[in-house]
């Protein structure tokens, strides 16, 4: 059924905050027409030999306490730099906390968040990932983020906190690959909500360089 492969890498058996259970469920639904979704909670997936047959990485990993080593750094940087895609799903974001290098790769490393609460999402600019997509509304984490100041980022998607408008989702290229990181995404019911729905396979297709 499906020429394209991609990988979900999150923490099933000892999450901190953010367990793969359900959310796995749900990309894989979001995906299930356009790309072949396999999911693990094993890093060592992050090796370049393990990653190459996939045309996405999803990142969903929750490794605040934790890090990936320098052969899984090293891993990561080659697929994207040799054109793989990358899709950073909120806390995935975490991989860059101890790794200064998978920072860059993102865009940008977390700063903190303020507690979860309903919060307003616009789109910022035109581009493939946010086309067609309505502002909306979700109860969420509002991840604050320190961007990278070396990374030319376009912003994509905006969320207001007090009187306040911040980045909530962007893209980049690294090397012959595409990167694309969501802020939205702290807990099952995120992924259930149309516009998140179509931002994600929008941002699916747009990474890997799937057809429209």
């Amino acid at each position: 059924m499906y020429n394209k492969k991609s990988i979900l890498l999150g923490d099933y058996t000892h999450p901190k905050f953010h367990p793969l259970q359900g959310v796995d469920a749900q990309i894989s639904y979001i995906l299930n027409e356009v790309i072949s979704v396999q999911c693990s909670e094993n890093k060592n997936l992050l090796l370049l030999e393990h990653l190459k047959p996939f045309d996405l990485c999803i990142c969903y990993f929750d490794l605040w306490d934790d890090q990936v080593s320098k052969q899984q750094t090293s891993g990561l940087l080659s697929y994207v730099s040799q054109g793989g895609g990358l899709l950073v799903l909120h806390n995935g974001l975490s991989i860059g906390n101890r790794r200064y290098e998978l920072a860059q790769l993102m865009g940008g490393r977390f700063d903190g968040h303020p507690p979860i609460q309903p919060i307003s999402f616009r789109v910022s600019g035109e581009h493939p990932v946010t086309e067609g997509v309505e502002p909306f509304e979700l109860e969420e984490e509002p991840y604050q983020i320190r961007f990278d100041p070396l990374t030319e980022k376009e912003v994509l998607l905006e969320y207001k906190l007090g009187e306040d408008w911040y980045p909530a989702a962007w893209t980049h290229e690294y090397g012959l690959g595409r990167i694309v990181y969501f802020m939205p995404g702290h807990h099952e019911p995120t992924f259930q909500h149309p516009q998140i729905r179509r931002l994600i396979l929008q941002a699916a297709r747009w990474a890997a360089h799937l057809p429209g």
